[in-house]
């Protein structure tokens, strides 16, 4: 990838639309509040069938074959997030609903998230497990693209720190609730469902009656032209090379950060010998979560303060790498506590203040959700990277030493490249 040193600044288009202008005033504490909401309904939606509810269904339909299953519904379901997530954002950029850009996407998107939750519960093979699941990511993907383009709509610069942090919050307090949904179900994967898609209906709702999400006047969009729209995804490196940087490191991070724990469950239950693995998950993503939510609330303000990024985001990315390397050489119930713990200092600080640096590298204004659609491709490759990785590490490359090492190099490397980024501090 070649890129430049020097950086193209945002483009802002000479308007008074409040949708396109950017912010000058704080958000309030409801609005805020609702943010909130949405990424812990939309991560218990994510992270509860991710980390226990399809593995459990995997294993009551073919248990030997658990790990490939796991492997093919999460990556399928990754691949429709490559392109549901920009695809959304672009759209609800183009969107003049009455009721704004963003609010119609993450209604819709939630509906259509929940129904594929229920119909996926009582799925009976691998076929209907792949088709609901991409059904999930594509409706829980629209939602997701147009409550992470509010943040950059709505919120000024120097609070976004603070804003990322509470958000990472949310995000990881969805990651524990469906962590929670898969201990209190006792392996009745049906029922664990369920309360995922319940959550996220009702998570939406605070946001939606609270969303102050300014219309967007039709005078304002250009004619639609299909070539064009499609040529918009591409964003050059070399044009705009501190989004291209921000896009790489988010990348690898999420890579190692994704290695470390697709394989959770199985590896309590394989290899640690947990004697309940469900709630051996769910203890390490209250430690995790605890730690995030920590780090979050105190690394997004902290950068706010001192107008800084960078050095925060590479600290938290080799903070996430040591997690990786203490599961690697520790393979025992204290090893992966203290890996949980590490985990989540690393990965709450970068929630926070990369999502912060991102909104500062968005080329144009008009096209926030087009923009961090493709951001957000670098979050959800991975789920298609990881699951072969993992699979390939421990079908033929040494097992779990072999996979958790793997996920400390690459996310080591997130945090060298972190540096190339030169319009941000």
């Amino acid at each position: 990838m070649s890129m430049s040193n020097t950086p193209v600044p945002p483009v802002v288009p000479r308007t008074t639309t409040a949708a396109l202008a950017e912010p000058t005033q704080k958000v309030t504490a409801r609005w805020v509040t609702g943010l909130v909401l949405v990424n812990v309904g939309i991560n218990a939606a994510f992270f509860g069938p991710i980390n226990v509810f399809i593995g459990q269904q995997a294993i009551s339909i073919d248990s030997p074959s658990k790990e490939a299953i796991l492997s093919l519904v999460t990556a399928c379901g990754a691949a429709v997030s490559l392109v549901a997530n920009p695809l959304f954002g672009a759209l609800s950029d183009r969107t003049t609903s009455r009721f704004g850009r963003r609010s119609p996407w993450v209604l819709l998107g939630a509906v259509l998230a929940a129904a594929a939750l229920l119909a996926m519960s009582v799925s009976a093979s691998v076929a209907l497990m792949v088709l609901f699941w991409c059904l999930v990511q594509l409706g829980a993907n629209a939602a997701y693209a147009a409550i992470f383009a509010a943040v950059p709509d709505r919120v000024p610069v120097p609070q976004r720190g603070g804003v990322g942090g509470l958000a990472a919050m949310g995000q990881t307090l969805g990651v524990l609730t469906g962590a929670v949904f898969g201990a209190v179900v006792s392996g009745n994967f049906m029922v664990g469902y369920w309360l995922c898609a319940g959550a996220l209906l009702v998570s939406v709702l605070p946001y939606l009656f609270h969303c102050n999400d300014p219309a967007l006047p039709k005078s304002e969009l250009g004619t639609f032209n299909l070539r064009s729209f499609a040529k918009g995804f591409y964003i050059s490196p070399v044009r705009y090379p501190d989004f291209g940087w921000a896009w790489l490191t988010r990348l690898l991070v999420n890579v190692g950060n994704q290695l470390t724990i697709v394989y959770l469950l199985f590896f309590l239950r394989d290899i640690i010998k947990h004697g309940d693995p469900a709630f051996g998950v769910l203890v390490l993503t209250g430690i995790y979560a605890v730690m995030v939510m920590i780090t979050a609330v105190i690394a997004g303000p902290w950068s706010d303060r001192v107008g800084k990024r960078k050095p925060f985001v590479i600290g938290s990315s080799a903070t996430i790498a040591m997690a990786a390397l203490i599961m690697a050489f520790f393979p025992v119930w204290p090893g992966a506590l203290a890996g949980a713990a590490v985990l989540g200092i690393g990965f709450g600080a970068y929630l926070a203040v990369d999502f912060a640096l991102l909104t500062q590298v968005l080329p144009k204004a008009a096209d926030r959700g087009k923009d961090l659609g493709v951001i957000n491709i670098a979050s959800s490759l991975p789920q298609v990277i990881a699951p072969l990785l993992a699979f390939l590490a421990l079908k033929f490359f040494g097992g779990y030493g072999t996979l958790f090492t793997t996920a400390a190099v690459i996310g080591l490397l997130g945090a060298v490249f972190v540096v190339k980024i030169k319009g941000v501090d």
